[in-house]
């Protein structure tokens, strides 16, 4: 599935040929993703797009008349941009011709995904957004933060992090990743981790996003950024995948277990 940087890097890739850009025309060629496109998505045309954000794994469209386009990728989903005459494939799904004769095509071969048209007047206040957590490269998630949530529960200290409701956008690998850069074992009790750890672990989180965002994401199966060109993190990768190879830091063989019903990688001469 993408995750925060993929998501951050289709982003970034499509807001310089979508801001400020009318709406020509909205075609629709799939209307049954995870939940149905609405129909009345076709008023979108003729209205211009604002700004192009992320709240957590979510890309919202701000356009003009106060609406928004909410599009989540799914498992398998990617948005490009591509001229109207450039073939369709069999995924292509949904899609938007601007002004300055550019397409913003989405592609999800699974329709996982999902293309919402919200009313709301603040869409964060949306269902699938009211609840979530901090951005973990915001202000709002701190080391006082991170220790209040840990301090309330006694879950596995990966399963903490990769919940929505505490920090948003901390998937699989990057939990993976986080936790062996602050020395954390994953299956620490959140609530017996020292603020000290945790203010590790926060920078850790902070630290690989941003360098899997800087690298374009990670190189997933299904992911390809808005460019066409794969995210180039994972073979920067410590523990993540890396089963029974030596650790890059002790040599010792990288573990794995199933954790929370995700594979769990660490080195247990590292963390602890």
């Amino acid at each position: 599935m993408p995750e925060l940087p993929e998501v951050e890097t289709t982003r970034r890739g499509i807001a310089p040929h979508v801001e400020g850009m009318q709406v020509a025309e909205v075609i629709v060629r799939r209307f049954d993703l995870r939940q149905p496109i609405s129909p009345a998505i076709a008023t979108l045309e003729g209205q211009r797009v604002v700004t192009v954000k992320r709240r957590s794994k979510y890309l919202l469209f701000a356009m003009a008349d106060g609406s928004t386009i909410l599009i989540h990728l799914g498992m398998s989903g990617s948005l490009r941009v591509v001229t109207p005459a450039v073939e369709w494939k069999k995924h292509d799904h949904f899609a938007m011709t601007l002004e300055n004769s550019k397409q913003i095509r989405f592609h999800d071969p699974r329709r996982f995904g999902l293309v919402l048209h919200l009313l709301e007047n603040d869409p964060l206040e949306h269902v699938l957004l009211r609840s979530l957590g901090p951005e973990p490269l915001e202000e709002g998630f701190t080391t006082a933060y991170l220790f209040g949530v840990c301090q309330k529960r006694a879950a596995a200290i990966k399963q903490v992090i990769m919940d929505a409701k505490a920090v948003v956008g901390v998937g699989n690998i990057y939990a993976s990743e986080a936790l062996f850069r602050a020395g954390i074992l994953p299956q620490s009790p959140s609530n017996k981790i020292s603020k000290a750890r945790l203010k590790k672990l926060v920078t850790a989180i902070r630290d690989v996003l941003h360098a899997s965002i800087i690298e374009g994401g990670t190189t997933l199966r299904d992911f390809i950024n808005s460019d066409g060109e794969p995210g180039y993190f994972k073979q920067r990768l410590f523990v993540y995948d890396r089963k029974g190879e030596p650790c890059r830091v002790c040599e010792k063989p990288i573990e794995q277990a199933v954790l929370g019903q995700r594979s769990t990688y660490w080195c247990a001469k590292c963390q602890r």
